[in-house]
């Protein structure tokens, strides 16, 4: 596959293949969506990319999807109930699959997120060690106007998000290289926030770490939180606080 126009090919050559590790608890009905955009985004790139699904004590037969998305994409399952163990199985898995992870490159996602298709090519392309994106809501149905509001102004709030930076740190839209990944320790067994730790110990090697509004997920805005301090539990703390304001 050739480069596209503006594409930085000595930064895609520092990587031989890619691997995306989506956790999923109790998400068949959202794993389809999730995977079908993987795979769209998987073949923008001119390397070799492998999926991770790593289903977590679910119970919702989400194991039948198994199979069903071509070679690439692998299953495996847990019994951990947490995020962070389920990123570092994931991990773990690809890192048995290949005989050399050294020039990897590691990306995840969550499964009731859709990644856009040059997701994986722009942060390829970017050259930096780690690179994190956004997210971005595209359906309010469960939530007050008032809440999507809020979020809209807190989220893009300072003068750095509009010059194309952010401090946002989504274990839904972020890539790693493999080498740096497991020199840091990888992602620890957290219920929540293991994406900042992961996140505060790439910054502390010295490692580049990239934001980037450019990149960006769409992601539900359930009102049940998977992880106890995850987005839908910000989600909720902003309708709640709606509430205390119209009250």
């Amino acid at each position: 596959m050739g480069n596209r126009p503006g594409m930085s090919a000595p930064a895609l050559r520092v990587y031989d293949r890619a691997v995306v590790v989506v956790p999923a608890h109790n998400e068949k009905a959202n794993l389809p969506a999730c995977l079908r955009a993987v795979l769209t985004a998987a073949l923008c790139v001119p390397i070799s990319v492998s999926i991770v699904v790593v289903l977590d004590a679910s119970d919702d037969d989400s194991a039948e999807l198994a199979g069903k998305y071509g070679p690439d994409v692998h299953f495996v399952s847990v019994e951990a109930h947490n995020v962070g163990a389920a990123r570092a199985a994931g991990f773990a898995y690809a890192r048995s699959l290949f005989a050399d992870n050294t020039e990897c490159w590691y990306a995840t996602t969550d499964a009731d997120s859709r990644v856009d298709p040059g997701w994986l090519i722009h942060q390829l392309e970017l050259g930096a060690d780690m690179v994190l994106g956004v997210v971005r809501v595209t359906n309010w149905r469960h939530h007050s106007a008032d809440v999507a509001a809020r979020h809209a102004q807190a989220y893009e709030a300072g003068p750095e998000y509009q010059d194309g930076h952010h401090e946002h740190i989504h274990g839904a839209n972020m890539g790693f290289s493999a080498r740096a990944y497991w020199r840091v320790g990888g992602f620890r067994a957290l219920a929540s926030g293991e994406d900042v730790d992961l996140v505060e110990r790439f910054e502390t090697a010295g490692y580049c770490v990239h934001r980037d509004t450019e990149l960006s997920v769409i992601t539900s805005a359930r009102t049940q939180a998977r992880a106890p301090q995850g987005f839908a539990h910000y989600l909720g703390q902003l309708g709640r606080s709606a509430a205390g304001d119209c009250a």
